[in-house]
């Protein structure tokens, strides 16, 4: 029988803490960092908590 293999796209932009919830990096922090307010690029610097709607679906692709 084959094997569930993980969805290598996603595990490199989701993670699965300790506690069992799904820790996501904000986008839109690349490029165009010139029209967008300090206090915006600050908050995109943290991470974020993916929220309960699709948790189950990226430990799903995931499978932690």
């Amino acid at each position: 029988m084959g094997k569930v293999k993980t969805h290598r796209a996603s595990a490199k932009r989701f993670s699965v803490t300790g506690t069992g919830k799904v820790k996501i990096f904000h986008s839109s922090h690349r490029h165009n960092l010139g029209k967008k307010t300090s206090k915006r690029k600050r908050n995109l610097r943290s991470s974020a908590i993916l929220g309960d709607a699709m948790t189950a679906n990226v430990r799903a692709l995931i499978q932690k």
